[in-house]
């Protein structure tokens, strides 16, 4: 029987749902090290470990994600689909910009300049001649990730091309992810996409656990990702200064 185009696949929605609520907790310890109120060591150790675990579980998600999304696409024409990545992708990189004028104003000495955001945004839109591109993604998106780490190992005197993942030796930022590395795991999510997830057809038996109280949480919390993470940061806030351990009026 063939699979519904509109039904999801609740593992990858769960996952992303993990991720997420990951992301929100490592966050939470980034705030509370940020303001000064307990001293974690966020730059070594288990939390710089945790973050970029989070980081590739949702980028990786992210690349399996446009695979479904493109086979699910009932669009012939080329043009048409590439337009509906192009304006997704826009949407997705405008509200990095806004993110960047907010925490300009907020955070003006690390400000940043190209995160998560901006990051996903432009890979959404790059991300489209790659896929139906199959094994070439996966060496493509190794490569990028050993340039991307090489990479890492410098600083430059320029900043034109810090979204490309050429460090500027002036960089101060909060939040940071460029196409080097980082866009080879979306790469390689794409992948793994085509192989798990032929013609939107899961290739590979797995229980239904679809109707599980925890899993329909998880994936909640994975289809509204994108609200989750632009709310997130300034409910935490918020709840920091209830608590009367953060004084929001010295960001005015």
């Amino acid at each position: 029987m063939e699979r519904s185009l509109n039904e999801r696949f609740w593992e990858v929605d769960s996952l992303r749902g993990l991720a997420i609520l990951m992301m929100i907790t490592y966050h939470f310890i980034f705030d509370l090290t940020f303001f000064g109120i307990f001293s974690f060591d966020i730059n070594s150790g288990f939390w710089w470990f945790f973050a970029r675990v989070t980081a590739l579980t949702f980028i990786f998600l992210m690349g399996v994600s446009l695979t479904l999304s493109s086979n699910r696409s009932q669009m012939r024409v080329e043009g048409i689909l590439f337009k509906k990545y192009f304006k997704r992708g826009l949407k997705i990189f405008s509200l990095g910009l806004l993110i960047t004028a907010a925490t300009w104003i907020f955070i003006p000495q690390e400000f940043i300049i190209f995160g998560v955001l901006h990051f996903i945004g432009i890979s959404i839109i790059l991300a489209y001649p790659f896929l139906k591109r199959k094994v070439l993604n996966l060496f493509l998106g190794i490569s990028f990730i050993i340039g991307g780490i090489y990479l890492g190992n410098f600083t430059f005197d320029f900043s034109w091309l810090v979204w490309l993942g050429f460090i500027p030796n002036t960089l101060q930022t909060v939040d940071y992810f460029p196409l080097l590395p980082w866009f080879g795991v979306v790469l390689i999510g794409l992948f793994f996409g085509g192989i798990l997830y032929k013609n939107y057809k899961r290739q590979f038996k797995l229980p239904d656990l679809s109707k599980n109280y925890f899993i329909k949480t998880f994936s909640f919390l994975g289809r509204n990702s994108l609200i989750i993470y632009l709310i997130h940061q300034p409910i935490l806030i918020i709840a920091l200064y209830l608590l009367g351990v953060v004084n929001i009026n010295s960001f005015f």
